[in-house]
């Protein structure tokens, strides 16, 4: 695996409705300074907003450095706990989002064949679905042997958008690919800090006790407004040191 490597990130809301989407993005906003504090560059592909401005999911490329080596630790389920905006009684929720790091493959890793491709085009729309655009330019990509589907409708240009999904496509199936390898070798031995694929919880961000506790590794920090702003390295520094 090339750490080198630019990634594309798909964040999801899970389980708590509102309250995940706003925690989706206050996900989005770490990486995203993260990513300005390492001269990493940014693009959006595709978003997809609550009523309350969080996302029910967004899925953003971060490129031009180390990626692959800094974020491959943070796919998995993030769970939050603190007391909600709309909370009146004052009362802690739980909600979780998903995180899927993507490294996006070489272009001799993955060769698509159209004939196994089916597009479609439509309107770009924006919250509460109305149309935003009155020319057909969103796109909408499923690769037929696999089912999976991918869509962008981040761009006014049609091109863009479909450079897009066809980039956030390849990096799933490269994905997929690499999923079936490290299965294969952690059947012969223990695996360790997990990849982007695992599903059960990593960490959890404890508003009122203000800590993070990364569960692969059992380790907590403090002040966690601070790491929400970004300041990813002392979480990323430790998960590289325990990995090596």
């Amino acid at each position: 695996m090339n750490n080198n490597s630019s990634v594309i990130i798909e964040i999801r809301a899970g389980a708590g409705g509102e309250e995940a989407a706003l925690f989706a993005k206050d996900l989005f906003k770490m990486y995203s300074k993260y990513g300005a504090s390492k001269g990493w560059k940014q693009e959006i592909f595709d978003s997809s907003i609550s009523e309350l401005g969080g996302f029910k999911q967004i899925i953003f490329r971060l490129k031009n450095g180390q990626v692959f080596s800094k974020m491959k630790y943070e796919g998995g389920v993030h769970r939050v706990q603190r007391i909600p905006k709309t909370e009146k009684g004052n009362r802690i929720h739980t909600s979780t989002a998903s995180v899927a790091v993507l490294p996006e493959p070489r272009p001799t890793q993955i060769k698509l064949n159209s004939s196994q491709l089916k597009m479609d085009f439509y309107k770009a729309s924006g919250p509460g679905g109305q149309y935003v655009n009155k020319r057909q330019t969103a796109v909408r990509i499923r690769h037929l042997p696999t089912g999976i589907v991918t869509s962008c409708q981040a761009s006014r240009n049609l091109e863009e958008n479909k450079k897009a999904a066809l980039a956030i496509l390849e990096a799933k199936l490269f994905a997929q690919a690499r999923e079936k390898v490290e299965t294969a070798r952690a059947q012969e031995r223990k695996l360790q800090i997990g990849s982007s694929e695992r599903a059960e919880k990593i960490r959890t961000y404890n508003f009122p006790q203000d800590r993070i506790t990364d569960h692969r590794i059992k380790k907590t920090w403090h002040n966690i407004e601070k790491i929400m702003a970004g300041n990813l390295k002392p979480i990323i520094s430790k998960l590289e040191k325990l990995s090596a």
